[in-house]
């Protein structure tokens, strides 16, 4: 039961299923239900191995995520009623769920499909920025992004302004943005010669209205990329989510459903962010139809997922749904350092080893806890996905995996809360030519030397 299927039939429990006060839903319905079930699956969190080999672990994990979703269900902001599954109906929707998706066009087509842990097929690399720009770089860093031979798909980033407008939800400035921001991206990959690259589109977009505005095949979001439609923490959804679920559907482009749980908030600890994020998948499968799941578990406090606590929440969630489902996911990086730091190199690094080793996809890399405009560049992103390829060419295992990774985070986790800012795109990058300096340069092969040491083979 997925939406593209059964979409009318959602929309229906949206509006006549169990009423529900909002301010009860999370205190009084999911947290309790989620505590209840980390103690009856024995879930327990290790903080010695960010990257664990626990597979029945994992397969508790599973479980306590399913029950997560049937019992509590997926709740409707606007209708203050919850929208409730059955077994049979996940089991539906698992079973005729694809494990593979050629996107993209023409030469730039690529194929994405289901990841086992310990894969030796490298990860699908999507490369993103997750951060807004200023109007004058938006097209220079699409570009740069682009150069990058390693990505797959590319998610550009957001405007804030369109020809010297504030964009406003759901007024005119907003569709005007968005129609700038996929001509700027489709505009991009022309000139570097990627015409058909598959694309995430578009960022800019916070109103249902703006990805309706750009669903063109000639000249806007084609049906051979993707959208996503994201969820309200926790668990929640609004009409105007629903409603772009529904449209991408019925246009034809792929959904990627885009969710982040939040370590330290109504998820609880590492346990209850695994079990949620497992949940998250089939609630992107069932609710929205999804093709894939974007997740980006988050720490309360830092706003990022690269301190210990969340890549063990990423590494059991992958090993849960690999185990357990042919579903496709990406893991979304998040960062406490910004641009051209030596700790951003290393975050992204340790992110993209253990998210690869335990069956994401790839999605790097937000930096400066994707909060500051500006301040991201495709060197991060190159350097996790080079390590993604590495570490799946070289077969590395999940104690491998857990040993470099413990090596890394001794370098930088002690500066998670006061990591460095680093620089902006124009300081790393010569925008003109979307190209990086040479002392960004310098620092990414050091910092690349230095991992290799650690023992990751780059294959070139």
């Amino acid at each position: 039961m997925s939406t593209p299927y059964r979409h009318w039939e959602i929309i229906d429990r949206g509006r006549t299923g169990k009423f529900m006060d909002e301010d009860d839903f999370l205190p009084r319905h999911f947290s309790p239900t989620l505590k209840k079930l980390i103690k009856k699956y024995e879930i327990k969190y290790d903080s010695q191995n960010p990257c664990p080999s626990d597979e029945d672990m994992a397969d508790r994990i599973w479980q306590a995520a399913w029950d997560l979703f049937r019992e509590v269900g997926y709740y409707n902001t606007d209708s203050h009623r919850v929208i409730e599954v059955a077994d049979d109906e996940i089991k539906e929707a698992l079973y005729f769920a694809k494990d593979h998706y050629a996107v993209g066009g023409g030469k730039d087509a690529r194929v994405m499909k289901h990841r086992t842990i310990e894969d030796t097929e490298p990860p699908f690399c999507i490369l993103s920025p997750d951060i807004t720009v200023d109007e004058k770089y938006h097209q220079s860093m699409c570009m740069a992004y682009l150069k990058e031979p390693i990505l797959d798909g590319l998610c550009g980033p957001i405007l804030e302004e369109t020809f010297g407008h504030l964009i406003e939800s759901g007024g005119p400035s907003e569709i005007a943005g968005c129609i700038q921001h996929i001509q700027n991206q489709k505009m991009a990959a022309r000139l570097v010669g990627r015409p058909g690259v598959f694309m995430v589109a578009v960022g800019t977009a916070e109103h249902d209205s703006g990805q309706i505005a750009v669903s063109d095949n000639d000249w806007g979001v084609q049906k051979s990329d993707a959208r996503l439609v994201g969820s309200l923490t926790e668990f929640k959804t609004a009409d105007t989510l629903l409603n772009r679920s529904l449209h991408y559907a019925q246009y034809g482009s792929y959904t990627g459903s885009l969710t982040g749980a939040i370590y330290g908030g109504w998820c609880g600890g590492s346990e209850g962010t695994a079990i949620t994020t497992v949940a998250y998948s089939l609630i992107g499968l069932v609710i929205h139809g999804a093709m894939f799941n974007q997740h980006f578990p988050f720490h309360l406090n830092y706003g990022s997922n690269t301190t210990r606590e969340l890549l063990w929440a990423i590494s059991m969630a992958g090993q849960a749904l690999a185990r357990n489902s042919n579903l496709l996911y990406t893991s979304n990086g998040f960062a406490n350092a910004g641009p051209m730091t030596e700790m951003l190199f290393r975050e992204t690094a340790v992110h993209a080893m253990v998210s690869t080793v335990t069956s994401w996809h790839l999605w790097e890399m937000a930096s400066t806890r994707n909060k500051y405009r500006n301040r991201a560049t495709p060197l991060e992103a190159r350097l996790g996905c080079e390590v993604g390829h590495a570490v799946a060419r070289q077969k590395m295992s999940r104690e491998q995996a857990n040993e470099i990774a413990n090596r890394l985070l001794a370098k930088y986790e002690d500066s998670a809360a006061d990591a460095p800012m680093g620089y902006e795109y124009h300081e790393c990058y010569d925008a003109a030519k979307a190209l990086p300096t040479d002392e960004h340069m310098d620092m990414f092969r050091r910092v690349k030397d230095e991992i290799a040491e650690m023992g990751v083979e780059f294959p070139y």
